[in-house]
């Protein structure tokens, strides 16, 4: 064999190499993360998205203490699905990051969703490992300014990587909608899927309501948080403003192996 048909046996053996080795730890990741068998532990780095002066001063006032709900929300609905163990999740504050994670391509498409995902995952195995704290799942929580930033772009919980980057607003007034959406994103990491009309936005009929059953059907009084709205009326939906107005649904409790 010439030495370059040697060198190109090699290459394609390398990389085969590599695809065992990522499959093998999505598998264990994925064992890690379902069998529920002790707390899975969720390290929170703040973020300033924007470089501003009320995201920073937001971000200081932050402690463990403000993430409490969303504990206390997992602990509930585990209750409800008799889930052996009383604590799901346990959350844990890491240090405030000054740099900011690789964004997401604004043209989604199958090679830059691929090399994005690769760079947030080095990104992120490198913040464990130079900040800490030790952890089963990392949420990056990027705060911005509303009055500079109305509008944000899609948060994002990946299973592959065990992370979540969340967008999230720098006031208390949204304090209650923040803890919802990283408790949706951090459900991301662990299997669960979204359970809205990615077009319209609106909770998908049955497993995107929280009471499918309920007689009659409209208004809805709670939010599945994997639809994250409220379903008022035919095609009208309102954001839930807090993890009070959220449960887990059967569906999302399958997906992540609460239930059979």
């Amino acid at each position: 064999m010439s030495a370059g048909g040697q060198f190109r046996l090699l290459r394609i053996l390398f990389l085969l190499l590599i695809l065992f080795a990522v499959a093998a730890s999505n598998l264990l990741t994925w064992l890690r993360t379902t069998d529920w068998d002790r707390p899975l532990v969720v390290a929170l780095y703040p973020i300033n998205g924007d470089g501003s002066q009320a995201a920073a001063d937001y971000i200081r006032r932050l402690d463990r203490d403000s993430f409490a709900d969303i504990e206390s929300f997992f602990d509930e609905e585990a209750g409800f699905y008799q889930l052996s163990l009383g604590q799901p999740f346990e959350l844990v504050m890491g240090p405030v990051l000054e740099e900011l994670p690789p964004q997401p391509p604004l043209q989604p498409g199958i090679l830059g969703n691929v090399v994005w995902s690769l760079k947030i995952r080095y990104w992120a195995w490198r913040v464990a490992r130079e900040a800490g704290p030790p952890a089963d799942i990392q949420m990056f929580l990027l705060y911005f300014d509303p009055q500079a930033q109305p509008r944000l772009r899609h948060s994002l919980g990946l299973q592959k990587g065990l992370l979540g980057m969340v967008n999230l607003f720098a006031t208390r007034r949204m304090a209650g909608t923040n803890r919802l959406v990283i408790a949706h994103e951090l459900l991301h990491t662990v299997g669960a899927t979204d359970k809205y009309d990615p077009a319209t936005n609106l909770p998908i009929y049955p497993t995107g309501y929280a009471e499918p059953d309920r007689q009659p059907l409209l208004p809805q009084k709670l939010a599945e948080i994997m639809a994250g709205r409220i379903p008022v009326a035919p095609g009208e939906a309102v954001q839930a403003r807090s993890l009070a107005q959220a449960l887990i649904g059967p569906q999302t409790a399958r997906e992540i192996y609460w239930i059979e």
